[in-house]
């Protein structure tokens, strides 16, 4: 007989009581989401490093009429091709160019970003990221292991969306002070936090085998949001 605690450590364990799926299957399932997710953050990375170690880019796209109007381009580009890749997430190898080219442009406006804030506060912000994004997910994997189910987050972490949202257009129209701004930061990062454990418990149990492209962007998208909120918040204690 095979020793539970060896089947967890290859991957073939339980992820949580009454499973009835193939443990093998659901794991490899979240190595594939993880994989394709790790290789979203390196390359975003990788973009964000390149335009703020070469300043002609940032420059470029900071003071020239030109360059903002390419940056809002990049930023909409990703925008716009949320919906063909939610339509097309299934369709292999079109699912992988459209999620290219999600993640490159959203890596390079991540990059712009990145280089009007202080290489200490990027750091900061990287370190902070990664520590709640992987205490939130080991959290999550060890809850589901004792039963928990975060469904019921659903409705709720929709409707609190919603509300940031109009707020955020609000805010276009009607700027906020920097201590708003900042209390609005840390509260979306309580939201995106809530999604990390949400979306990392549908990664357990409710994402079907295909989905592996649109599971790996709702993540890429949480660590995003966290990591962009913190950021300003950081930055914001620093003036």
């Amino acid at each position: 007989m095979s020793d539970p605690k060896n089947d967890v450590e290859a991957g073939s364990g339980l992820l949580y009581p009454l499973m009835q799926e193939s443990p093998e299957l659901r794991w490899a399932f979240i190595r594939k989401v993880y994989s394709i997710l790790t290789v979203q953050l390196l390359v975003t990375i990788a973009f964000a490093a390149l335009v703020v170690a070469v300043h002609p880019v940032a420059t470029f796209f900071a003071a020239t009429r030109m360059g903002r109007a390419v940056y809002v381009v990049i930023v909409l580009i990703p925008i716009i091709v949320l919906c063909p890749l939610y339509c097309c997430k299934n369709k292999h190898p079109l699912n992988f160019v459209l999620l290219g080219i999600f993640t490159l442009c959203y890596g390079l406006a991540f990059g712009v970003v990145c280089a009007f804030f202080s290489g200490k506060v990027v750091i900061e912000t990287v370190i902070a990221t990664t520590v709640v994004v992987i205490s939130l997910t080991l959290y999550t994997f060890w809850a589901a292991k004792r039963g928990q189910d975060f469904g019921f987050l659903a409705p709720f972490l929709l409707s609190i969306l919603v509300i940031l949202l109009m707020f955020t257009i609000f805010q276009i129209f009607f700027p906020m002070g920097k201590i708003s701004e900042t209390i609005y930061s840390g509260l979306t990062v309580i939201i995106f936090c809530a999604y990390i454990i949400y979306d990392t418990d549908n990664l357990i149990k409710r994402n079907s085998y295909n989905d592996y492209i649109w599971a790996s962007v709702a993540l890429y998208l949480d660590i995003h949001n966290i990591f962009f909120q913190l950021l300003k918040i950081f930055g914001a204690s620093e003036h």
